[in-house]
């Protein structure tokens, strides 16, 4: 079964943010942990880790301001 990749809240008042670089292109073998992509959000930009490891399924291309808890990639 895949797991989702969620976009995180980041603060407390955080209700959207931007993927501003994929660290691993769709399809690439991902390792739980490893940086996965980064996060802008309130005018910070974090790098997120993987939280499993399989094959990455990108579902959110950068720069699209999205929600959060919005499932933007897989990993199966």
């Amino acid at each position: 079964m895949a797991t989702e990749i969620l976009l995180p809240k980041l603060g407390f008042t955080m209700t959207e943010g931007t993927i501003t670089e994929w660290l691993a292109t769709d399809g690439d073998a991902v390792v739980e942990g490893q940086p996965l992509f980064a996060l802008e959000a309130e005018k910070a930009t974090q790098e997120i880790e993987a939280p499993a490891s399989g094959t990455l399924k990108i579902l959110v291309s950068i720069g699209e301001e999205t929600e959060v808890g919005t499932v933007i990639g897989t990993i199966s």
